[in-house]
C-alpha cells in the first residue's frame, strides 16, 4: 500500500469516477484503475462497485477511505512540518467544546508566537469530533467536561481512542444570561426558575446523544430550545433575548460585559479537563497553552463560587 494509492482512492471517491479522476490529478486513467485494483487484491476487498455511471463506494471502500483520508492528512501534515531543510514547524491544534475561556487562551499563545513560523488550529467543535480528532492525532488535545452523568459513557470512548482524561478545573453548572434578563440580579437559580425561558444549547450532529451533551441536564425536558452550532450566534442570542444557557461559569474578557453567571442549586459538578493521545506528549507549544489555560481560569478567581482548579 502507497500514499499514491490512497490519493488516487480519495480522488475517484470524490469526482465519482476514474475518468474525472484522472482528469483532476492529469494523469492516466490506466494509472489510477491499475492502483485502485492493486489496492484491493492487496486488502482481499471491493473498494468500488462499477458501472457505466461511474462508480460508487462498496462499505468496505467507504470505511476504507476514513482511514485513507487519515493517513494522507496526516503525510501532508509531516511535510509541512519538516519542509525547508527539515526545520520544524511550530504547531498547535486544540479541538474544544464551545468555552470561551478555550479560545481566549489560544489566542494569547498565537500573540507570543506572531514573530514565529507556526501552523495553528483551532477547532470549537462536537464532542464526538473532539474525541475522533485526538484519535487520529488532527489535534493536540481536546477540551470537554465530564460529570455523574456522562462520565462512564464517555470515559469508554476515550478508551477506545486511546486517549486519557486530564482534568484542569472543577465547577458547579453556573447559569448564563444577559445582565438585563430578569434574573440576572438572582444569587442563585433552580431548574425551576428557568423553566419559562428558552434554553440554548449547541447542537451535537449525528452524534446527538444526551451523554453527548456539552450542557448538563441536557435530558431534561424542555419546551423551548434553540440548538447552535456557533458560540457567537449562542453569545448574541443571550445578550439580545431572554434565554439561557448551561455551562461551567467562567466568564472570558470578550464575556463578561453583558453577561451574568449565576450558580444553579442542586447541580452536579462539572470536571473540566482535556483528552489527549496515550501516544503523545505534550510539546513546550501546547504547555504554553495548558499554562495559559489556568491562568485564565485563575483569574477569573471564581474558586468562591464552587470552582477549584486543579493543576494540569
Amino acid at each position: 500500500m502507497t500514499l499514491q494509492q490512497l490519493r488516487f482512492l480519495i480522488a475517484v471517491a470524490e469526482s465519482g469516477s476514474i475518468n474525472a479522476a484522472a482528469q483532476r490529478l492529469y494523469t492516466a486513467q490506466s494509472n489510477i484503475s491499475n492502483a485502485v485494483k492493486s489496492l484491493e487484491q492487496e486488502l482481499h476487498l471491493e473498494i468500488f462497485t462499477r458501472s457505466s455511471r461511474g462508480v460508487t463506494l462498496t462499505n468496505d471502500g467507504t470505511e476504507l477511505l476514513g482511514y485513507a483520508r487519515q493517513v494522507v492528512e496526516q503525510a501532508d501534515m509531516l511535510e509541512a512540518r519538516y519542509e525547508d531543510g527539515g526545520t520544524p514547524q511550530a504547531r498547535l491544534a486544540v479541538s474544544a467544546q464551545h468555552y470561551a475561556f478555550s479560545v481566549e487562551a489560544f489566542v494569547n499563545v498565537v500573540e507570543r508566537c506572531r514573530d514565529s513560523k507556526f501552523e495553528f488550529i483551532m477547532r470549537e467543535t462536537t464532542t464526538a469530533q473532539i474525541i475522533d480528532d485526538v484519535r487520529a492525532f488532527r489535534s493536540d488535545i481536546g477540551i470537554l467536561y465530564l460529570d455523574d452523568f456522562n462520565a462512564r459513557v464517555l470515559q469508554k470512548a476515550f478508551a477506545d481512542a486511546r486517549a486519557s482524561f486530564h482534568p484542569l478545573f472543577d465547577a458547579k453548572v453556573h447559569v448564563f444570561v444577559s445582565k438585563r434578563h430578569p434574573l440576572a440580579r438572582r444569587s442563585q437559580l433552580s431548574l425551576a426558575d428557568l423553566t419559562p425561558y428558552t434554553r440554548y444549547s449547541f447542537e451535537q450532529g449525528t452524534s446527538n446523544s444526551f451523554y453527548y451533551a456539552e450542557e448538563p441536564f441536557s435530558y431534561i425536558p424542555c419546551n423551548r430550545n434553540i440548538r447552535v452550532s456557533d458560540r457567537g450566534t449562542l453569545t448574541n442570542l443571550l445578550i439580545t433575548s431572554n434565554g439561557y444557557a448551561l455551562s461551567t461559569g467562567v466568564l472570558s474578557s470578550e464575556m463578561q460585559w453583558g453577561m451574568a453567571s449565576i450558580p444553579l442549586a442542586d447541580a452536579p459538578t462539572m470536571h473540566v479537563g482535556y483528552i489527549m493521545h496515550d501516544d503523545r506528549k505534550p510539546s513546550p507549544l501546547l504547555q504554553q497553552y495548558l499554562d495559559e489555560l489556568n491562568r485564565i481560569i485563575h483569574a477569573n478567581q471564581l474558586s468562591e463560587d464552587g470552582v477549584e482548579i486543579v493543576d494540569c
